[in-house]
């Protein structure tokens, strides 16, 4: 009886696309916990972030789910709905206070927190300052109008492109603008306010002022940051790790780059958003709760969330280690990679993962908005009747995901 007694309580828990870059951190990480806590033994599994979902979803219906699981917040937003999470308050305990608040309210849902929150990052404005100077622009833009102004005249004074937003990401950037998408289980972007914002892109895109290069696809990031590489385009919104690939990859333009916080937008809520958090599956032995949590706790504190965004390139979701001079203050004669770091700390607190909740194939809703969407900014249908087409198909598929 004794000797089972004995036997270790054994953590598993999950990471996605961490290997092999961070393999010395975690299993250091894992060592010394294990050193402090003999009674522990600790599993670290990393799998492509592409197929640990359907891992997840396995072992759960399975019950033998790992005690952790890395995810982002709207996978978390959408399992816990499908009651595969367990929520996490009670295992927060006094740790609680010390995260940033904005990251505890992406993972609470139905007034329950499902995750501890590991880090997030945030998109920073890098521009460049000789576009600007042939531009005549005086300062980095502080609102979308001035991003957009400012596109339009590097566009008629340079001929070249001078921004290139998500717009397959339509729907972040409306509710950054405090549009809703959906209000009262109807979609409502066709409201005057969201065709003035598309009127705004369409004129910007007439002139020239965006980078038709992928402008619409699934992820134009790699276009944008080719054109920025290649002094092609005046703005880039990134996270910071994108200006470190500038320095490395275009010494040249890397020299004549500025970096700024990126604008808030009227709800004050910072652009990018991608916070990463330690949930708990359902079905997790509610006797190993308390060694999970004990465990939870360590993974996520101050100096390790510290040392792993240090790594990383991106931002703690722990106010301390966020507060940490590293991020707060760039060296004097800084570049622009060290000040993309502190400029996106201003808006780390801001930082809030925009998307929308609680809706079935969500993806292929958001495909007929972006759909329309490029239909208007390109002008090849006029904005008001392109959006109410898309609203109209929204509602045509809530009414029936309602009705089931």
């Amino acid at each position: 009886m004794s000797a089972a007694l004995a036997a270790p309580e054994k953590i598993e828990f999950w990471t996605f696309s961490m290997k092999p870059k961070f393999t010395p951190y975690f299993e250091t990480l894992v060592k010394n916990y294990e050193a402090g806590n003999p009674n522990v033994k600790v599993e670290w599994v990393d799998f492509p972030w592409d197929v640990i979902q359907t891992k997840l979803v396995t072992r759960i219906v399975a019950g033998t789910p790992p005690a952790l699981v890395n995810l982002n917040v709207p996978w978390a937003d959408e399992f816990a709905r499908d009651g595969l999470l367990a929520p996490v308050d009670a295992l927060l305990g006094e740790a609680r206070p010390r995260y940033l608040p904005s990251t505890l309210e992406d993972l609470t849902f139905g007034g329950k927190t499902y995750g501890f929150p590991m880090y997030s990052n945030v998109a920073v404005i890098a521009y460049n300052t000789q576009i600007f100077k042939a531009a005549a622009i005086p300062h980095a833009p502080r609102d979308l109008d001035e991003q957009l102004l400012f596109a339009r005249q590097i566009a008629a004074r340079t001929g070249k492109a001078g921004l290139c937003p998500a717009l397959s990401k339509i729907d972040g950037l409306m509710m950054q603008q405090g549009l809703a998408v959906i209000k009262d289980g109807k979609a409502v972007f066709n409201s005057p306010a969201h065709i003035a914002l598309i009127k705004k892109l369409a004129d910007t895109y007439k002139a020239g002022g965006l980078l038709k290069d992928a402008l619409f696809a699934e992820d134009n990031f790699p276009a944008a940051i080719d054109a920025y590489k290649g002094g092609r385009l005046g703005m880039l919104l990134a996270p910071p790790t994108a200006v470190k690939r500038i320095q490395s990859d275009a010494k040249d333009i890397y020299a004549i780059t500025d970096v700024a916080p990126a604008p808030l937008g009227p709800t004050g809520i910072a652009d990018g958003g991608w916070l990463i958090h330690f949930a708990v599956p359902k079905n997790v032995d509610a006797r190993l709760l308390p060694a999970v949590g004990k465990f939870a706790r360590y993974l996520t504190n101050d100096a390790n969330q510290l040392a792993f965004a240090k790594q990383a390139s991106v931002y703690p979701a722990m106010a301390q280690a966020a507060n940490d001079p590293f991020f707060m203050t760039a060296p004097p004669g800084a570049g622009a990679a060290e000040k993309a770091v502190s400029a996106g700390a201003v808006s780390m607190p801001h930082s809030h993962t925009l998307y929308v909740a609680g809706i079935t194939d969500y993806d292929e809703l958001r495909r007929y908005l972006v759909k329309a969407v490029e239909a208007g900014v390109t002008g090849k249908q006029d904005v008001k009747q392109a959006l109410d087409q898309a609203v109209a198909i929204w509602n045509k598929k809530l009414a029936a995901q309602r009705s089931h």
